[in-house]
Order: structure tokens, then C-alpha cells, then sequence
């Protein structure tokens, strides 16, 4: 199932950049040939690389491409490397839940509730805000479902 989620939410954020592409292609395309920008298009970009962004950091959550230093693992037992790999996964767990998922849902509801819409393209807010919470379920079913790895040292 993992590799299913990986493989369909890759795809997806493809077809977001393919967009995004021909967005900003017919925003220049305006701009220099018709003498104006389409005022919807800079928004729908914005609104995408948001999107591409927040979904991209929960992509390479699941493909183990996240940023790490690796100071302490290198010196440390197997076992030891162990727990420290649980605890990481916990505490990436827990700020995906409080941060991305409870405090996003509180984002829509507050967006929803306020009635805020973008204003350009007149689309409610709280679409574009369901990113986060979305980009946090990803993110603590990857780490739930994630293996043990030991760290590989490249080099002497």
C-alpha cells in the first residue's frame, strides 16, 4: 500500500507541475504578447507551488529524501541507533499531528468559517489550505509504516 501511496501521490504532483508549467507559460505569454497578465494566473501558480511544496515534503517523507545530519548515528551501536531512529520518528510523528494536521484542519475551519476567498480566482481559501493537514496524514503514515534503515557511511 505504501508504494501505491508514493506511487499515485509522485504522479499527482506531476500533473501539479505540468499545470503550474502551462500556468506560468500563459501568464508571460499575456504579459509580453497581449500587454496584460491574466490577473488569475500569477494566484493559481501561487496556489500550486503551495500545493507542490507541502505535498513534495510529505513525497520525499516517503521516499526517505528528507534533510538529516548524521553526527551522533555513525557512533552508536546498532541497538542504540535503533531508539534513536524511534525517537526521530516520533517526534516527526507528533509535529505532523499537532502542527500539520490539528493546527491545518484549525486553518480551514477558520478559513471556511470567515468565508475567506483568494482574489483573483474567487475559490475559497480553505482549498488551498487543505495541503497542510492532507501533506500531515502522508507524512505520519509514511513514518508508521517506515523500516528500520542503519545509516550508510559513504566515503573512508
Amino acid at each position: 500500500m505504501r508504494e501505491k501511496i508514493n506511487y499515485y501521490l509522485g504522479r499527482f504532483l506531476a500533473l501539479l507541475m505540468a499545470i503550474m508549467t502551462l500556468d506560468v507559460l500563459w501568464g508571460v505569454f499575456t504579459r509580453y504578447a497581449m500587454g496584460a497578465q491574466a490577473s488569475w494566473s500569477e494566484e493559481l501558480a501561487r496556489f500550486l507551488l503551495i500545493w507542490i511544496g507541502i505535498l513534495g515534503a510529505a513525497y520525499a517523507s516517503g521516499q526517505n529524501m528528507h534533510l538529516a545530519i548524521d553526527l551522533v548515528s555513525p557512533k552508536l551501536s546498532v541497538a542504540a541507533n535503533k531508539r534513536l531512529n524511534l525517537f526521530i520518528r516520533g517526534l516527526i510523528i507528533a509535529f505532523a499531528l499537532f502542527v500539520l494536521v490539528i493546527g491545518g484542519t484549525r486553518l480551514i475551519y477558520i478559513s471556511q468559517v470567515l468565508g475567506q476567498l483568494s482574489p483573483a480566482l474567487r475559490m475559497p481559501m480553505s482549498i488551498v489550505y487543505a495541503a497542510v493537514p492532507l501533506s500531515g496524514l502522508f507524512i505520519i503514515y509514511f513514518k508508521l509504516t517506515e523500516r528500520y534503515q542503519p545509516n550508510v557511511v559513504i566515503g573512508n
